[in-house]
Protein backbone atom coordinates (compact mmCIF):
# COMPACT_ATOMS: atom_id res chain seq x y z
CA UNK A 1 0.00 0.00 0.00
CA UNK A 2 1.34 3.37 -1.00
CA UNK A 3 2.10 6.38 1.39
CA UNK A 4 -0.01 8.13 -0.89
CA UNK A 5 -3.57 6.09 -0.34
CA UNK A 6 -2.27 5.41 3.32
CA UNK A 7 -2.38 9.67 3.76
CA UNK A 8 -5.37 10.05 1.64
CA UNK A 9 -7.40 7.22 3.60
CA UNK A 10 -6.04 8.79 7.02
CA UNK A 11 -7.17 12.23 5.67
CA UNK A 12 -10.55 10.59 4.38
CA UNK A 13 -11.39 9.48 7.92
CA UNK A 14 -10.07 12.57 9.50
CA UNK A 15 -12.92 14.16 7.40
CA UNK A 16 -15.51 11.54 8.34
CA UNK A 17 -14.16 12.63 11.77
CA UNK A 18 -14.94 16.22 11.50
CA UNK A 19 -18.44 15.76 10.07
CA UNK A 20 -19.17 13.46 13.30
CA UNK A 21 -17.77 16.45 15.63
CA UNK A 22 -19.60 18.89 13.78
CA UNK A 23 -22.98 17.68 14.73
CA UNK A 24 -23.63 15.34 11.58
CA UNK A 25 -24.78 12.97 13.84
CA UNK A 26 -28.13 12.99 12.36
CA UNK A 27 -26.76 11.63 9.15
CA UNK A 28 -25.29 8.79 11.61
CA UNK A 29 -28.79 8.30 12.88
CA UNK A 30 -30.30 7.65 9.35
CA UNK A 31 -31.18 4.06 8.42
CA UNK A 32 -30.89 4.77 5.04
CA UNK A 33 -27.48 6.59 5.17
CA UNK A 34 -26.24 4.14 7.68
CA UNK A 35 -26.70 1.56 5.17
CA UNK A 36 -24.85 2.92 2.34
CA UNK A 37 -21.86 3.08 4.69
CA UNK A 38 -22.00 -0.57 5.07
CA UNK A 39 -22.96 -1.30 1.91
CA UNK A 40 -19.35 0.65 0.59
CA UNK A 41 -17.53 -0.77 3.76
CA UNK A 42 -18.92 -4.03 2.72
CA UNK A 43 -16.97 -3.67 -0.90
CA UNK A 44 -14.04 -2.25 0.82
CA UNK A 45 -13.36 -4.97 2.55
CA UNK A 46 -14.32 -7.42 0.09
CA UNK A 47 -11.66 -5.60 -2.77
CA UNK A 48 -8.63 -4.99 -0.32
CA UNK A 49 -9.30 -9.18 0.32
CA UNK A 50 -9.61 -9.68 -3.49
CA UNK A 51 -6.17 -7.83 -4.71
CA UNK A 52 -4.09 -7.96 -1.35
CA UNK A 53 -1.92 -10.47 -0.21
CA UNK A 54 -3.46 -11.64 3.21
CA UNK A 55 0.61 -11.25 4.26
CA UNK A 56 1.63 -8.58 2.55
CA UNK A 57 2.91 -6.06 5.35
CA UNK A 58 2.65 -2.75 5.75
CA UNK A 59 5.67 -0.53 5.30
CA UNK A 60 8.22 -0.63 7.84
CA UNK A 61 10.81 2.15 8.39
CA UNK A 62 14.17 2.59 10.04
CA UNK A 63 15.18 3.81 13.47
CA UNK A 64 16.10 7.15 11.87
CA UNK A 65 12.63 7.19 11.29
CA UNK A 66 11.14 7.00 14.59
CA UNK A 67 8.95 10.03 15.53
CA UNK A 68 10.15 12.35 18.05
CA UNK A 69 7.11 12.78 19.43
CA UNK A 70 4.58 10.25 19.23
CA UNK A 71 0.96 11.56 20.20
CA UNK A 72 -1.36 9.72 22.33
CA UNK A 73 -4.87 10.29 22.27
CA UNK A 74 -7.84 8.67 23.60
CA UNK A 75 -7.81 7.85 26.88
CA UNK A 76 -3.98 8.56 28.46
CA UNK A 77 -4.49 6.83 31.94
CA UNK A 78 -8.09 5.10 32.96
CA UNK A 79 -9.64 5.89 36.13
CA UNK A 80 -11.86 2.55 36.06
CA UNK A 81 -10.91 1.18 39.79
CA UNK A 82 -9.43 -2.19 38.15
CA UNK A 83 -6.99 -0.85 36.47
CA UNK A 84 -5.95 2.14 39.01
CA UNK A 85 -5.45 -0.96 41.18
CA UNK A 86 -3.67 -3.48 39.07
CA UNK A 87 -1.08 0.23 38.19
CA UNK A 88 -0.37 0.22 42.12
CA UNK A 89 0.94 -2.68 42.06
CA UNK A 90 2.64 -2.44 38.72
CA UNK A 91 0.04 -5.31 37.09
CA UNK A 92 1.40 -8.02 39.75
CA UNK A 93 -1.81 -9.52 39.55
CA UNK A 94 -2.95 -9.25 36.20
CA UNK A 95 -4.05 -11.85 33.73
CA UNK A 96 -4.55 -11.50 29.93
CA UNK A 97 -7.63 -14.20 29.40
CA UNK A 98 -7.85 -15.64 26.32
CA UNK A 99 -11.10 -17.22 25.88
CA UNK A 100 -14.64 -17.19 23.94
CA UNK A 101 -14.84 -20.47 21.21
CA UNK A 102 -11.45 -21.45 22.22
CA UNK A 103 -10.55 -25.20 23.51
CA UNK A 104 -7.83 -24.23 25.63
CA UNK A 105 -8.84 -21.03 28.01
CA UNK A 106 -5.16 -18.91 28.72
CA UNK A 107 -4.92 -16.53 31.45
CA UNK A 108 -1.29 -15.30 31.47
CA UNK A 109 0.92 -13.50 33.48
CA UNK A 110 2.70 -10.52 31.96
CA UNK A 111 5.96 -12.58 32.06
CA UNK A 112 4.15 -14.89 30.14
CA UNK A 113 2.97 -12.87 27.68
CA UNK A 114 6.50 -11.36 27.15
CA UNK A 115 7.56 -14.72 26.91
CA UNK A 116 5.57 -15.51 24.10
CA UNK A 117 6.76 -15.45 19.94
CA UNK A 118 7.27 -12.14 19.37
CA UNK A 119 8.26 -9.57 16.77
CA UNK A 120 9.63 -6.02 16.56
CA UNK A 121 8.65 -3.75 13.62
CA UNK A 122 9.07 0.21 13.60
CA UNK A 123 5.73 1.03 11.50
CA UNK A 124 3.43 4.18 10.86
CA UNK A 125 0.28 4.80 12.46
CA UNK A 126 -2.48 6.87 10.67
CA UNK A 127 -4.97 8.10 12.97
CA UNK A 128 -8.70 8.94 11.76
CA UNK A 129 -7.95 12.78 13.13
CA UNK A 130 -5.28 13.08 10.38
CA UNK A 131 -1.89 13.28 11.91
CA UNK A 132 0.46 10.04 11.77
CA UNK A 133 3.53 8.74 13.65
CA UNK A 134 6.40 6.29 13.37
CA UNK A 135 6.83 4.05 16.35
CA UNK A 136 8.97 1.05 17.34
CA UNK A 137 6.63 -1.97 18.83
CA UNK A 138 7.70 -5.07 20.45
CA UNK A 139 5.27 -7.79 21.33
CA UNK A 140 3.62 -10.85 21.40
CA UNK A 141 2.32 -12.37 17.97
CA UNK A 142 -1.49 -12.50 17.91
CA UNK A 143 -1.26 -15.70 15.67
CA UNK A 144 1.03 -17.77 18.42
CA UNK A 145 -1.74 -16.71 21.47
CA UNK A 146 -4.43 -17.71 19.59
CA UNK A 147 -2.69 -21.21 18.27
CA UNK A 148 -2.51 -22.27 22.25
CA UNK A 149 -5.72 -21.29 22.90
CA UNK A 150 -7.11 -24.10 20.10
CA UNK A 151 -9.66 -21.59 18.47
CA UNK A 152 -12.89 -23.74 17.42
CA UNK A 153 -13.69 -23.76 14.21
CA UNK A 154 -17.34 -21.37 14.27
CA UNK A 155 -14.51 -18.67 15.70
CA UNK A 156 -14.77 -16.04 13.32
CA UNK A 157 -13.63 -12.82 15.18
CA UNK A 158 -11.47 -11.77 17.84
CA UNK A 159 -12.64 -9.21 20.62
CA UNK A 160 -10.34 -7.23 22.61
CA UNK A 161 -12.10 -6.11 25.83
CA UNK A 162 -10.33 -2.90 27.34
CA UNK A 163 -9.66 -1.62 30.49
CA UNK A 164 -11.23 2.18 30.01
CA UNK A 165 -14.58 3.78 30.09
CA UNK A 166 -14.45 6.15 27.40
CA UNK A 167 -18.02 6.83 27.66
CA UNK A 168 -19.05 7.24 31.26
CA UNK A 169 -22.52 8.33 30.42
CA UNK A 170 -24.16 4.53 28.23
CA UNK A 171 -26.52 2.95 30.31
CA UNK A 172 -26.52 0.23 27.58
CA UNK A 173 -23.48 -1.03 28.74
CA UNK A 174 -21.45 -0.08 25.71
CA UNK A 175 -19.28 2.46 27.49
CA UNK A 176 -15.99 0.90 27.48
CA UNK A 177 -13.38 0.51 24.84
CA UNK A 178 -13.74 -2.81 22.89
CA UNK A 179 -12.29 -3.78 19.52
CA UNK A 180 -12.55 -6.97 17.31
CA UNK A 181 -10.50 -7.90 13.74
CA UNK A 182 -11.61 -10.62 11.68
CA UNK A 183 -9.31 -13.46 11.59
CA UNK A 184 -7.22 -12.87 8.47
CA UNK A 185 -6.03 -9.58 10.22
CA UNK A 186 -5.73 -11.77 13.25
CA UNK A 187 -3.59 -13.72 12.02
CA UNK A 188 -1.42 -11.22 9.64
CA UNK A 189 2.25 -11.28 10.68
CA UNK A 190 2.67 -7.36 12.27
CA UNK A 191 -0.20 -8.48 14.35
CA UNK A 192 0.71 -8.20 17.87
CA UNK A 193 -0.08 -7.31 21.51
CA UNK A 194 3.08 -4.76 21.92
CA UNK A 195 4.19 -4.41 25.33
CA UNK A 196 7.89 -1.89 24.32
CA UNK A 197 7.26 1.10 22.63
CA UNK A 198 10.92 2.48 21.08
CA UNK A 199 12.50 -0.06 23.34
CA UNK A 200 11.04 1.02 27.17
CA UNK A 201 8.50 -0.62 28.42
CA UNK A 202 4.88 0.79 26.78
CA UNK A 203 4.03 3.89 29.08
CA UNK A 204 0.60 3.95 30.43
CA UNK A 205 -0.75 6.80 28.07
CA UNK A 206 0.00 4.59 25.13
CA UNK A 207 -1.59 1.48 26.51
CA UNK A 208 0.35 -0.09 29.07
CA UNK A 209 -0.05 -3.14 30.07
CA UNK A 210 -0.48 -4.43 26.27
CA UNK A 211 -1.39 -2.56 22.96
CA UNK A 212 -2.64 -4.12 19.98
CA UNK A 213 -1.34 -2.96 16.74
CA UNK A 214 -2.73 -4.00 13.87
CA UNK A 215 -0.34 -2.57 10.98
CA UNK A 216 -2.73 -2.42 8.04
CA UNK A 217 -5.73 -0.40 9.82
CA UNK A 218 -6.55 3.22 10.97
CA UNK A 219 -5.46 3.87 14.27
CA UNK A 220 -8.49 3.37 16.62
CA UNK A 221 -9.05 -0.50 15.79
CA UNK A 222 -5.29 -0.11 17.98
CA UNK A 223 -6.89 -0.92 21.14
CA UNK A 224 -5.06 0.08 24.62
CA UNK A 225 -5.52 -1.01 28.05
CA UNK A 226 -6.10 -4.47 26.80
CA UNK A 227 -7.49 -6.91 29.59
CA UNK A 228 -9.33 -10.07 27.58
CA UNK A 229 -9.08 -11.31 24.26
CA UNK A 230 -11.88 -13.23 23.36
CA UNK A 231 -13.08 -14.75 20.10
CA UNK A 232 -16.27 -15.11 18.89
CA UNK A 233 -19.12 -16.23 15.92
CA UNK A 234 -20.37 -12.89 15.92
CA UNK A 235 -20.16 -9.62 16.72
CA UNK A 236 -23.83 -9.35 18.21
CA UNK A 237 -24.89 -8.78 21.88
CA UNK A 238 -21.07 -7.56 22.07
CA UNK A 239 -21.29 -2.95 23.01
CA UNK A 240 -23.73 -1.99 20.64
CA UNK A 241 -23.07 -5.12 17.64
CA UNK A 242 -21.08 -3.20 15.34
CA UNK A 243 -17.67 -4.55 16.54
CA UNK A 244 -15.82 -1.52 18.51
CA UNK A 245 -16.56 1.55 21.03
CA UNK A 246 -16.08 3.67 17.68
CA UNK A 247 -18.31 1.45 15.04
CA UNK A 248 -20.70 1.44 17.69
CA UNK A 249 -20.82 5.14 17.21
CA UNK A 250 -20.83 5.41 13.23
CA UNK A 251 -16.86 4.78 12.22
CA UNK A 252 -16.00 2.07 9.97
CA UNK A 253 -15.51 -1.18 11.66
CA UNK A 254 -13.12 -2.52 9.32
CA UNK A 255 -10.58 0.32 8.75
CA UNK A 256 -8.50 -0.91 6.39
CA UNK A 257 -5.18 1.38 4.94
Amino acid sequence: MSLDRRRWLAGAGASLAGLWLAGCDRLVANSTFNGALKVAETWTLRAQRLVTDRNALAREFGPADISADFKANGTLRPQDPEYVALLAENFASYRLEVGGLVDQPLSLTLAEVRAAPSRTQITRHDCVEGWSSIGKWKGARLSALLDRAKLKPEARYIVFHCADTLDPSATDGAGKYYESIDLIDAYHPQTILAYQMNDATLPVRHGYPLRLRVERQLGYKHAKYIMRIEAVASLDGIGRGQGGFWPDRGYEWYAGI
